[in-house]
């Protein structure tokens, strides 16, 4: 959902403990003000250039051949200093990336200072604490290592020594700031392998060179990734879960939570008004809200538009499929997938417990069961965890809005994203078709009354070109490019024009999960300029900005997207984490807001949230979100 849990999870994982912030690409841009002047000023992500690199075989071919190899990752360097000469950009998530790759192309070739240099370049653009603090320290323990030993192998003297670097690093780091930074990356490294590491290669670089012989700019430099990962990180990380599991005994408290005391619920005997609460999202299994969700009482499930409404059977709410066609079903249906969601529960669950450091059964069945996967079996196992996150994500956002708001019932609509690897190619018929099932579905809000509608999803032009690439879509890059402007383009003006026809209802969007400016990234509907729209980014526990939530001028405020709990389908409950968690909690708070105060227009409760905020102390650009504290002004309705 918005930047959903996807198949390129795989390689953020693999990669994400490896050099810790550093991305991809790019020596210091020019500071000489001629050359600066010369170079071609980019303001959104889709005008960077694209670059193509032609895979003889397959990529797991390439990836097993250390000097082809070699090759590869220099032409990938080249490229990108080219364009960090040649371009001026000042979007800090792309210069990180593109540092990144540098430090993995340098590491490759044993240039270790152009390593570091290019590492400490991507941590200086950090702006939050915790990634400040820890970017590029593994990498630069490792480098440390070889250097004392002398070695460019990994002899038990170099793990000696990386042990030593590493845990003096470590050590300095304060534990309220980076407790779940340090929790996530032990959990990772503890299913990490070479046969996953093959098994991402092997489920998202070799289709894309079957079907054009070659590899785009992002998969190139994920395969780089993925390079260093499997040469130089890999035989380590068994030091690396030493040093963090040390790290994390001697410092084992949990940090402050600041959102219970924050948190308000609304007496059943309050002065309030009924408030609906749209939830356009993935699906939501009704039956776990029982007296909770909408009802249209002139519709009876018989396969007949009884009401004469355009919607067929839409007793609860209203429901499109991938295509963007109308559907039957309110709650993602099962498809390929059908009895293995309890399965895939499990593993989600402890996906989250793994990466929290929580020993549960469930933690270790998917530690084992991950790290002991052949490679061909990954493309399965994370296509079913996909699903699951698809499947489970609408119900869970619905329980998260409705929290402690008696007066509040739940609207459905269900939007369909695909979860299949390679994902379906977007066309510009499916664009139009979801254009319009926008505006279908911001005017049924409207005239079933509902207040405030949350939006936990997004398309970004990156998305639409890397779904055209993984199908082979396109004579070249730049044609890819184009199309995905223009579809991008179809999707953002049908879903603006949908929000802004209906002002009476204010839109809750979350920001996305790519650390990244949603106005560079093209990222909509987080990129709009709504009155009627607040973009919501994610904190964690204490208030601080998690590594994954993405932010900019377009986000409002923040709430809590840590590990948050609510109901999945079937009624279970289960943490989930991202800005799709801390959206819905702004959405709680309009809410009760309406509830209490029903002849507020979306403005007015925007300003009332925003009143209400406290900035974050060391960023003050950062307001979260005080239920508490807002609805201390709120007057009951009569």
């Amino acid at each position: 959902m918005r930047r959903r849990l996807s198949l390129i999870l795989v390689a953020s994982l693999t990669v994400g403990w490896l050099l810790a912030g550093c991305g991809g690409s790019g020596p210091e841009a020019a500071t000489d003000a001629a050359a600066a002047a010369d170079r071609i000023v980019v303001t959104s992500l889709d005008q960077l250039p694209q670059h193509t690199y032609p895979i003889e075989g397959t990529a797991s071919e390439l990836f097993a051949d250390r000097e082809v190899f070699a090759g590869f990752a220099a032409a990938v360097g080249r490229d990108l200093e080219a364009d960090l000469a040649r371009y001026e950009l000042d979007d800090a998530a792309t210069l990180k990336s593109w540092y990144g790759t540098l430090a993995n192309v340098a590491m490759l070739e044993k240039r270790w200072d152009d390593a570091l240099d290019h590492m400490r370049r991507s941590r200086a653009l950090e702006v939050k604490e915790a990634a400040r603090l820890t970017a590029g320290q593994v990498g630069e323990a490792m480098i440390a290592a070889y250097r004392r030993s002398d070695s460019h192998l990994i002899t038990p003297e170099v793990r000696r020594a990386f042990r030593e670097e590493l845990s003096s690093r470590v050590q300095t780091w304060p534990w309220d700031v980076v407790q779940d930074v340090v929790e996530q990356r032990k959990g990772q490294a503890e299913y990490i392998s070479a046969n996953l590491l093959a098994g991402v290669v092997q489920m998202q670089h070799d289709p894309v060179v079957a079907k054009s012989g070659e590899l785009g700019s992002d998969l190139a430099r994920g395969l780089v990734g993925l390079k260093v990962a499997e040469r130089y990180m890999l035989p380590l990380k068994d030091e690396m879960i030493a040093v963090y599991t040390e790290y994390i005994a001697a410092n084992a408290v949990a940090k402050d939570d600041i959102w219970a005391d924050r948190d308000v619920a609304l007496p059943d005997d309050a002065a309030g008004s009924p408030v609906m609460i749209g939830i356009w999202d993935s699906g939501v299994d009704v039956d776990v809200f029982p007296g909770r969700v909408f009802v249209n009482g002139a519709e009876v499930p018989n396969g007949i538009d009884d009401d004469g409404n355009g919607f067929v059977d839409d007793v609860h709410g209203i429901a499109f499929d991938r295509d963007g066609r109308d559907s039957p079903d309110l709650l993602h249906p099962e498809e390929e997938q059908a009895g293995r969601v309890a399965e895939l529960r499990r593993y989600s669950r402890g996906l989250t417990d793994l990466q929290s450091n929580r020993s549960t059964p469930e933690a270790a069945a998917v530690r084992e069961t991950m790290s002991s996967l052949e490679p061909g079996a990954l493309k399965d196992f994370m296509v079913g965890l996909t699903f699951f996150g698809l499947h489970a994500h609408g119900t869970h956002v619905a329980g998260i809005a409705l929290a402690g708001n008696p007066f509040a019932t739940v609207l459905p609509a269900r939007i369909s994203f695909d979860y299949h690897n390679p994902p379906q190619a977007m066309t510009m018929e499916i664009a139009r078709r979801h254009a319009e099932s926008y505006r279908r579905t911001a005017r049924y809000f409207a005239d079933q009354g509902v207040r405030v509608v949350n939006m936990s999803w997004g398309w970004t032009f990156k998305e639409i070109e890397s779904s055209l690439e993984a199908n082979g879509v396109g004579e070249s890059a730049e044609a890819r490019a184009q199309m995905a402007r223009e579809m991008i383009g179809v999707l953002a003006d049908g879903l603006e024009a949908a929000m802004a026809s209906t002002p009476e209802i204010l839109y809750c969007v979350a920001a996305g999960n790519s650390d990244s400016d949603v106005e560079f990234d093209v990222s909509i509907p987080a990129s709009f300029d709504l009155e009627n729209m607040l973009v919501v980014g994610a904190v964690d526990q204490a208030g601080d900005p998690t590594d994954f939530t993405s932010g900019g001028e377009d986000v409002v405020v923040y709430a809590n997207g840590f590990e948050v709990e609510s109901e999945v389908p079937g009624g279970e409950r289960m943490r989930m984490s991202g800005t799709s968690m801390a959206s819905p909690q702004v959405c709680n708070l309009a809410g009760k807001i309406l509830a209490l105060e029903p002849q507020l227009a979306p403005t007015d409760v925007i300003v009332r949230i925003k009143g209400g905020a406290d900035p974050h102390p060391d960023h003050p650009d950062i307001l979260l979100m005080n239920p508490r504290r807002t609805l201390e002004v709120a007057t009951p309705s009569s």
